[in-house]
Parts: C-alpha cells; sequence; structure tokens
C-alpha cells in the first residue's frame, strides 16, 4: 500500500467516524421524577357502592318473583 492509498484510507476513516460522532446527538433534558404513590387504604368510588346495591336489590327482587311463581 503506497502513501498515498494510506492518505485517502486515513482521510475517508476519519470523515466515517465525525459522521459516527454528529450522529450521537444531544441528550435531552432528564425527565422528572415519577409522583408519589396514592395513599394506602383509598377509598372505594360511591358508584361501586351504588352498583353493588342495586345488584342486591334486584336479586332479591328476581328470588321473590321465583317462589311466587
Amino acid at each position: 500500500m503506497t502513501i498515498q492509498n494510506k492518505r485517502i484510507f486515513a482521510s475517508i476513516l476519519f470523515v466515517l467516524i465525525s459522521f459516527a460522532c454528529v450522529a450521537q446527538g444531544i441528550p435531552g433534558p432528564t425527565p422528572p421524577p415519577p409522583g408519589p404513590p396514592p395513599p394506602v387504604g383509598f377509598p372505594i368510588d360511591g358508584g361501586l357502592i351504588y352498583g353493588m346495591a342495586f345488584a342486591l336489590f334486584y336479586g332479591v327482587k328476581k328470588l321473590l318473583l321465583k317462589r311466587n311463581n
């Protein structure tokens, strides 16, 4: 390999390494830390209680109607 070929080869490698370094980019800002966990013993939603009460009334009604027939 002649000196001229070595210089061309070194120049090509330098350019390719430069492209790889530029492609890394600048890192963005760090994300905010996660929020605190919900409190222990989180209350049950009111809609769930109303739904359970409705299901209980509906079940009792069905049982009473079935006994009468």
